[in-house]
């Protein structure tokens, strides 16, 4: 069966990249360069879309749900990359924000371009995952009409789930099966056809946004520090001491000592310190704040002065 691409612009080819094969080194990163000028501004213009999606999910996840990134081949590593960096960037549960690439494990170091085309596989790839109407789905694509998320988000939304489309064409076919759609568009490539590049970048941007954002929403970010870091090495170990300093202005002597209480967990150290209180009531404080510190803080003082 034929396929007709003509329509989208990802597939198109670029006006200013024409003479690539001709150009020198040096006109070839200028080239790829202005292209990617384009991207912020391709972000911009869909903020209130990008804000709608964070608050579905931020809903969600307060209730008990959990995120699930869904794509093949370069959407699908890139789900893959934002929900690995989670769980040491902000302690999430391993299965909080989940990432579903067709092919499996396999697809992320090597191609395996046909898996794309089937949308039953995406369907049992949830179902094996047990996701539920309380869960996001996110439909990630750059042509916007990979099957694969598509099917993904048909039996998503078949469960009352919350799903989210993400694409690089305007009216893309994804999107008819999202409850939010996120359609970026930036244009044609500079290698035609090669979504890896503008497209990929613009969809790297959006979801660390979103996980961003939404993160902050939940309380694992306090001022503009990741005071919910997990501290599985010598370096972040030393950065959960920097923090503890930073916000408290105690020595390094005195971070180090309350970080060994609290097993490296940034959070009650600042609370111990800032509220004066002990391990177990600031971990109380900590719960009854939904996990945010400047709350918690407030709770853990209150609770002093009763």
């Amino acid at each position: 069966m034929k396929i007709d691409l003509s329509e989208l612009v990802t597939e198109h080819r670029n006006p200013d990249s024409l003479h690539l094969d001709r150009m020198s080194v040096q006109e070839i990163l200028t080239t790829i360069n202005n292209e990617d000028k384009k991207i912020a501004f391709a972000v911009e213009r869909v903020l209130p879309e990008v804000e709608d999606a964070v608050n579905r999910i931020v809903a969600a996840l307060r209730q008990g749900g959990r995120l699930f990134y869904v794509g093949a081949g370069t959407s699908g590593r890139l789900g893959v990359l934002d929900a690995a960096e989670c769980v040491p960037t902000y302690r999430t549960p391993p299965d909080l924000i989940q990432a579903v690439i067709a092919g499996g494990r396999d697809a992320i170091t090597q191609a395996a371009e046909g898996i794309e085309d089937d949308e039953r596989q995406a369907a049992l790839d949830l179902q094996s995952r047990s996701v539920t109407g309380l869960d996001v789905v996110v439909g990630i694509t750059a042509s916007g009409r990979t099957p694969y998320p598509i099917g993904a988000l048909k039996y998503a939304r078949g469960l009352g789930a919350c799903t989210i489309a993400l694409s690089c064409n305007r009216q893309a076919e994804i999107s008819r099966y999202a409850d939010c759609a996120i359609e970026v568009v930036v244009g044609p490539e500079v290698v035609s056809g090669s979504t890896r590049m503008k497209s990929a970048t613009v969809h790297k941007m959006i979801l660390t946004m979103i996980s961003t954002a939404s993160m902050v929403r939940l309380g694992k970010i306090y001022e503009n520090l990741m005071v919910d870091v997990q501290a599985s090495n010598r370096k972040l170990m030393e950065r959960a001491k920097n923090m503890v300093m930073d916000i408290t202005g105690v020595s390094y002597g005195k971070a180090e000592e309350l970080l060994l209480q609290t097993n490296y967990e940034v959070k009650p150290a600042i609370v111990m310190i800032r509220a004066d209180v002990s391990l177990d009531r600031a971990k109380t404080a900590l719960k009854q704040s939904g996990g945010h510190v400047r709350d918690a803080i407030e709770h853990a003082k209150g609770n002093n002065q009763a």
